[in-house]
């Protein structure tokens, strides 16, 4: 007596033509993240696009929606606009520049110079200040760099004082913030780096001056890049810092944040510049390489 197997169900149909077929399985995979993707993010950046094109009644407060070029008017022709959008890309690309050149010391001496074993601890040293929260960081260095303060504590022997509240203050607070995440790239490179490298360049004659220009800096320049657009764009985008250290500062942040109450569709327009600022910024990184070390 010889039996037949039972027919495949639906559900084992499907499964057999997704295993034939796996880039059908991982785009199906992909599909929900996706779609959330570009409805909650790509979505509301072409509603803040579409918006900047509106208007604002100027006694109700309440938002007309006719369609003009005003607002992006004001962006080119208001000084005012003008000065805070270029002192925006300065405090980024200063904290940026400061964040590589603090990192990479540590980098070099936690991928190259200490103990293997104790590399992983050192690391977590590093990730630290992230699990503390923005708010107490940003006070703690409020209370640092005030008027009779810590720091004014610490320079009064050398006949010095500390910065106080304002620009400077800004770089330096963004500058703590975000240093974490330009020294892990830069540790992720240079613990990359074959050690035989370098020992060729000495074997060679080379000086340690031209070893680094030569073998190490093209070598973690895409994790310099990599970091450099968290710490660019971080600072470009941040509002709160600069309220809290920056006294009378103002920055793009600041404009967007008093305007989203009062006039939103110039909030919007003010809006629209860190993200093409950060889109052209990533553009220029794209050569480098670096967002395929993301």
């Amino acid at each position: 007596m010889t039996t037949t197997a039972p027919a495949a169900g639906p559900v084992r149909r499907l499964a057999g033509a997704l295993h034939r077929r796996p880039r059908l399985q991982l785009s199906l995979l992909l599909s929900a993240p996706l779609a959330w993707l570009a409805l909650a993010y790509l979505g509301s950046l072409t509603v803040l696009f579409l918006s900047a094109f509106w208007t604002t009644d100027s006694f109700t407060s309440n938002v007309v929606k006719i369609w003009n070029t005003d607002n992006f008017t004001a962006l080119f022709t208001t000084d005012v606009y003008r000065q805070v959008a270029l002192r925006s890309i300065g405090v980024a690309l200063a904290v940026t520049v400061l964040c590589v050149l603090i990192a990479f010391p540590i980098a070099f001496y936690t991928a190259r110079i200490a103990n293997p074993k104790r590399r992983p601890l050192l690391v977590v040293a590093i990730l630290t200040p992230l699990w503390a929260s923005y708010l107490v960081k940003a006070y703690a260095w409020r209370l640092i760099l005030a008027h009779g303060g810590l720091l004014d504590w610490a320079l009064k022997p050398l006949g010095l004082e500390g910065p106080g509240y304002g620009l400077t203050a800004t770089v330096l607070v963004l500058t703590y913030l975000w240093l974490p995440y330009m020294i892990l790239p830069i540790h992720a490179g240079l613990e990359q780096l074959p050690a035989g490298l370098l020992d060729a360049s000495a074997d060679l004659g080379a000086r340690t001056g031209r070893t680094f220009r030569s073998v190490v800096l093209p070598m973690i320049l895409p994790s310099v890049a990599a970091g450099s657009v968290f710490t660019f764009s971080l600072s470009l985008g941040d509002y709160i810092a600069v309220q809290i250290v920056g006294g009378k500062t103002q920055l793009i942040g600041n404009l967007i944040y008093s305007n989203i109450t009062l006039d939103l569709p110039l909030a919007a327009a003010l809006g629209t510049v860190p993200v093409v600022v950060i889109v052209l910024y990533l553009l220029a990184v794209r050569r480098t390489g670096a967002l395929s070390s993301l």
